[in-house]
């Protein structure tokens, strides 16, 4: 599991930075605090669907499940 909090957090981080957002304006956006933004982000946090909702909402993006390919 811990390797999916990583994968989600460095696709938040990239997020963000391409659409220039400081992760203090995230946490602005969000309501949530900058150090649980940067916990997120390098994935030391696990994050409830709630809040990956709300985050990727200030990104401008959805939360969706894809399936994986197949082998």
């Amino acid at each position: 599991m811990k390797e999916n909090r990583i994968r989600i957090g460095q696709k938040i981080a990239e997020l963000r930075k391409k659409k220039r957002i400081s992760q203090r304006k995230l946490a602005e956006l969000t309501g949530f605090n900058n150090s649980n933004i940067a916990r997120i982000e390098l994935g030391r946090y696990s994050v409830g669907l709630d809040v990956l909702a709300k985050i990727a909402e200030a990104l401008g993006c959805n939360v969706e499940l894809i399936e994986k390919p197949t082998e």
